[in-house]
């Protein structure tokens, strides 16, 4: 039975994975390439709340209702978050921009209030921009990590979601094929033991 105290994270196959969504209160990393659909997914997350918190772009130019949090330093980004549901488009920009410890005090201390107060915060991280050191320490900062990774098998390009952190609770021992439509990301109802 999912946790009704959990936010939706606007895919119901990865709610069905997190039982029920995310757990108020969390720190959320959603790691793959820049093609993998990492941006669907904070979109589709952010949407699912209708856009009542903050969807802060420091990589690009923001879309409607987002904030423009391009310069910001940390400190200015963690003041910009409002809301239940916020995203940071992206925790790498910031890491290149402000360094890996900026980015791991926004995670942790920046943003302490926001998340004993219940929000959930997502921040989107490219793989294959940072080291491992950076992306180690980024990993142990935040409550919940994901993964998209996406791979040529053939003509046809497998996509694999896996949980690969969930604070409190067992980490599912399965990957998730999806798919990237024109609405977002989709979630396959079968998965595949890893």
């Amino acid at each position: 039975m999912a946790d009704t105290s959990r936010r939706s994270t606007g895919i119901a196959g990865l709610d069905l994975a997190l039982d029920g969504g995310f757990a108020p209160g969390t720190s959320i990393v959603i790691s793959g390439s820049p093609l993998s659909g990492l941006e669907l997914l904070a979109q589709q997350f952010w949407e699912s709340g209708k856009r009542t918190g903050a969807y802060l772009m420091y990589d690009a130019v923001p879309g409607e209702g987002m904030t423009d949090a391009r310069g910001m330093d940390a400190a200015t980004l963690a003041g910009a978050m409002r809301g239940e549901r916020i995203v940071v488009d992206s925790l790498s920009t910031l890491i290149a921009a402000r360094g890996i410890d900026a980015a791991v005090g926004l995670v942790v201390e920046d943003t302490r209030a926001l998340i004993e107060g219940g929000a959930n915060i997502v921040y989107l991280l490219y793989t294959g921009f940072h080291g491992p050191f950076e992306e180690a320490r980024i990993m142990r900062a935040v409550d919940i990590f994901i993964s998209l990774r996406s791979q040529v098998n053939g003509n046809e390009f497998e996509r694999t979601l896996a949980i690969e952190k969930l604070k409190g609770a067992d980490v599912p021992q399965r990957v998730i094929p999806y798919h990237i439509t024109a609405k977002g990301l989709e979630l396959s109802t079968t998965s595949r033991v890893v």
